[in-house]
């Protein structure tokens, strides 16, 4: 049987909206799984750091080369690549809450079996293209629920918050991991990141809920504006549809003018989809995105020890400052555009394009400068400026899925989140040849500032695709 939520109903209907509470504590359901969605981003990204630390600390005493260690390293984003559209699909079609928790007991296991030997390329490929495979399901899963619950009121700070745990959870696992790894070598790190999800797992079961009237499925805000608002003689006064789209957590925003909802019927738009300058804005800057977070993700660990000659074990608290400032400015960039809008400052339009101007071209600015510096403390300045910029303009481009496509927002997050796993293939396998074109590698510093300049041409290049292309206004019915 499906589960579903049991809250209170709406004044003059006995069926359950959205935004009511459920057995933790009276919480609002819409808060426990924006919550429960954070704690997931959160334990994905201590596994995909967690390996980076220790396939490093292995490669380095195996003396494995840095073309080849790139090329492992963005195994897991092949695998990731090829299943984030049909991960849209499939949370579209049959739900995000059970795609979500098939995805997690899947890449689980995996990595529990990891292999630890580093010159088992072949055994640990095949690993990770696996958890790659797996983890592609979960973003596009995760914005098919929160547009299922999220009203348009809480979406830029509820959309930020759940995918700030990527950064609390990389926070987590550059502080604790390269300890773990130099006391219990790197299998205590698979087996200690497969345990974390098949908790996080358990609570997903426990208190995730489908919304009502989905009977498993995506249901979307059109679909359930019957449910969630019955009309009394035809039509409700102004006054009351705005409270009842407010109070129950409503998504779909045509609620508030009493106009119908339209485009109940028919399938996935996927020409529409592809051919939409605003979803290719999207698509742009979610590889420039994901093409600067996943080169420094993976190849931070090897800049401070090979290039600044400092192991992270002796860094203390700093190495993980990056990943605390992104998921500090996450939430900051989440809650200010959503004061920008609902206090009618911006426009939803104008909101996503000054926050992602910012962030990307302070990024750039923050790139340019890294590789200049000379001192661990420099380059942890720079990289978490870089990386906290980043995650100020997830509350531009990364919202914008909603705003654009509400009822296909699984779909297009799958599109956009393809060309940002993309953008890790090349990205970080792309790192590792450069750093072998001089035969002083990884330690050459200078090779390290054309690593840096990439990433930060494409940031100004995103910041301007999106101030151009770029609406706050929904495209898709």
């Amino acid at each position: 049987m499906t589960r579903t939520s049991k809250i209170g109903g709406i004044p003059g209907s006995n069926l359950p909206p959205t935004g009511g509470s459920v057995s933790m504590g009276g919480i609002p359901q819409r808060y426990v799984t924006v919550l429960l969605t954070f704690l997931c981003s959160c334990v994905c990204y201590v596994e995909r750091v967690g390996f980076s630390i220790a396939y490093t600390a292995a490669a380095s005493s195996a003396g494995v080369a840095d073309s080849t260690k790139g090329h492992l390293l963005s195994a897991f984003y092949y695998g990731y690549a090829s299943s984030q559209v049909p991960g849209g699909w499939a949370a579209q079609r049959f739900g995000g809450r059970r795609v979500l928790l098939m995805s997690f007991i899947l890449w689980s296991v995996t990595s529990a079996l990891t292999p630890t030997n580093a010159e088992n390329i072949t055994g640990l490929i095949i690993a990770r293209l696996l958890v790659g495979i797996a983890q592609g399901f979960i973003f596009p899963s995760i914005h098919t629920v929160l547009a299922q619950w999220v009203p348009p009121h809480e979406r830029s700070r509820s959309v930020s918050l759940a995918t700030s745990g990527m950064y609390f959870g990389a926070a987590g696992g550059m502080l604790y991991l390269p300890n773990l790894v130099a006391k219990s070598g790197p299998r205590a790190v698979f087996l200690a990141e497969a345990m974390m999800g098949a908790v996080w797992a358990l609570l997903w079961l426990r208190f995730s809920v489908d919304p009502p009237g989905s009977e498993g499925k995506a249901s979307t805000a059109f679909e359930r504006t019957k449910l969630l608002l019955p009309l009394h003689n035809g039509e409700l006064d102004k006054e009351r549809r705005e409270k009842a789209a407010i109070d129950n957590g409503r998504i779909d925003e045509e609620l508030l003018t009493g106009e119908k909802p339209k485009g109940q019927g028919g399938g996935i738009p996927w020409k529409k989809i592809m051919l939409s300058w605003s979803v290719q804005a999207i698509v742009i800057n979610n590889f420039t995105f994901h093409y600067t977070l996943y080169v420094l993700m993976n190849w931070l660990p090897t800049y401070f020890d090979q290039g600044l000659q400092m192991k992270l074990s002796s860094m203390g608290s700093a190495k993980g400052l990056p990943y605390i400032l992104m998921f500090i400015m996450s939430n900051i960039g989440g809650m200010v555009a959503d004061h920008l809008i609902t206090r009618r400052i911006f426009s939803v339009t104008k909101t996503r394009k000054v926050l992602n101007s910012v962030g990307f071209i302070t990024a750039a600015v923050g790139l340019m400068l890294m590789a200049s510096m000379k001192s661990a403390f420099g380059a942890v300045l720079c990289s978490s400026v870089v990386l906290g910029a980043c995650s100020l303009a997830r509350a531009g481009f990364a919202v914008n899925h909603m705003d654009i496509a509400p009822r296909y927002a699984g779909i297009v997050m799958g599109v956009s989140n393809t060309a940002g796993t993309v953008a890790g293939v090349v990205g970080v396998a792309a790192t590792g040849q450069i750093l072998e074109a001089s035969v002083a590698g990884a330690t050459d510093l200078n090779n390290w500032a054309v690593v840096f300049s990439v990433p930060a041409f494409l940031s100004v290049l995103g910041a301007v695709v999106f101030l151009v292309f770029a609406t706050g206004e929904r495209r898709f019915e």
